[in-house]
């Protein structure tokens, strides 16, 4: 079974081997094989403040700011952002779209996959009660508080739903969970990209039985497409998804779909609310059409033509270093999360005399300024993929067209200058 990293440990682990390198500041590139970036006229304000952008040979990590919108996601924002609207009544028609277009009861656009988790949390103990709405987190006297997980599902990600103030009950077995449910259990909560012992299909049966509504957080799960509706189809009340990873929409939007009166209850915990536990969990309006626009541009998408270009990007890298004396590739595609082909990359050290980190480190401080997946150099397993010290992991999703050439020339020019 792979390593489990929460994203949240990986991201951090990102963050600290990016400061070591200098960079201060991060801007992601247009990853679409089909779509150039658009021209745009005006200041660059990265140049301006001296922020330099790199290369995304990563994926859509958040601390890296995920992925960029396609250009007929670009022009919905940059069109959103001229004219003003009655944010309710954008919300509301936005979430009906979303719901018909996802095979769901209800959708809301969130401010991204951890704001759904609170607000679907928020949701479960509410229940539309506007009494229950104002005392959460700090009065939970008479609130059903207890939260179900399994111990293989813990992750930093448990506070999103904690700032509801719930408490967090962790099982590890089908007997134990079923045990686990009383009169304060108020929902439980699947991590979709982490095997664990109870399977979905147990998880929801067991709570159902129970009348005890299930959350799934898939944040990084898309593609296939499809399981923008698997998940709800399969019996989830809740599933959160992240806007800015796969579906490529603004990095602070993300979706919640599932049950209609629970997505009408996670609506009234939600900003423009004020006396709600989702004040700060705006979402303007421009990132409101921007996430419908992404769900138009990735239902026009084709799983099988993303795949296929992504491995030829994976391949002509792969290509380029293998040149390198002892140097072996293989294409890699995560069981769940991530789920595209990433490029693993494998060598001698006692013939190539540098360790992942430090070929990172050197990509990072080059022109142009390129960024590996943070597994590289035995970094956080993200999506179970390969991580040694000797292992270098690319991800090809977020590149540019001509980019995959620029990163295996830059790599085959680090391993060749260690190699001994």
């Amino acid at each position: 079974m792979p390593e489990k990293m929460s994203r949240r440990k990986l991201l951090a682990s990102a963050s600290q081997a990016i400061a070591a390198g200098g960079l201060s500041a991060y801007a992601a590139s247009a990853p679409s094989p089909a779509v150039a970036p658009r021209s745009t006229k005006g200041m660059d304000y990265y140049e301006k403040l001296g922020v330099v952008p790199f290369i995304n040979a990563a994926g859509t990590y958040t601390i890296l700011t995920a992925s960029t919108m396609p250009e007929e996601v670009q022009s919905a924002v940059a069109l959103a952002a001229r004219k003003p609207v009655h944010l309710m009544e954008l919300h509301e028609a936005a979430g009906q779209y979303l719901a018909q277009k996802l095979h769901c009861g209800g959708a809301l656009v969130t401010s991204g996959a951890a704001a759904g988790l609170t607000l679907g949390t928020a949701a479960c103990i509410t229940l539309g009660n506007k009494d229950a709405i104002v005392r959460i987190p700090t009065d939970m006297s008479e609130l059903k508080n207890e939260v179900i997980v399994q111990k293989a599902h813990r992750y930093e990600y448990d506070h999103a739903m904690r700032n509801c103030g719930v408490k967090v009950v962790e099982v590890e077995t089908m007997e134990q969970y079923g045990n686990a449910f009383n009169d304060k259990t108020v929902m439980t909560n699947f991590f979709n990209a982490v095997d664990a012992p109870i399977s979905r299909e147990d998880w929801i049966r067991v709570a159902h039985q129970h009348g005890v509504p299930c959350f799934n957080d898939a944040a990084a799960d898309v593609p296939p497409i499809s399981n923008l509706w698997n998940y709800t189809q399969m019996g989830f009340d809740l599933v959160a998804f992240s806007g800015g990873k796969g579906m490529r929409g603004p990095q602070c939007a993300g979706l919640l779909l599932g049950r209609k009166d629970l997505i009408e209850a996670a609506r009234l915990n939600n900003s423009p609310n004020s006396n709600a536990v989702g004040r700060g969990l705006k979402v303007a309006k421009e990132e409101i059409v921007g996430m419908v626009a992404a769900v138009d541009w990735f239902l026009k998408q084709d799983d099988a033509a993303m795949e296929t270009e992504f491995h030829k990007r994976a391949q002509r890298i792969a290509d380029l270093v293998a040149k390198v004396p002892t140097v072996q590739t293989k294409i890699f595609i995560p069981p769940i999360a991530n789920h595209v082909p990433h490029l693993v990359i494998n060598y001698d050290s006692q013939r190539i005399r540098t360790t992942g980190l430090e070929v990172m480190q050197k990509l990072r401080e080059g022109k142009p300024r390129i960024e590996l997946n943070p597994a590289t150099g035995g970094g956080p397993a993200s999506a179970g993929l390969p991580s040694s010290p000797d292992t270098i992991v690319v991800g090809v999703w977020m590149l540019q067209p001509g980019e995959d050439v620029i990163v295996g020339r830059r790599l085959r020019e680090v391993l060749q200058a260690a190699l001994q």
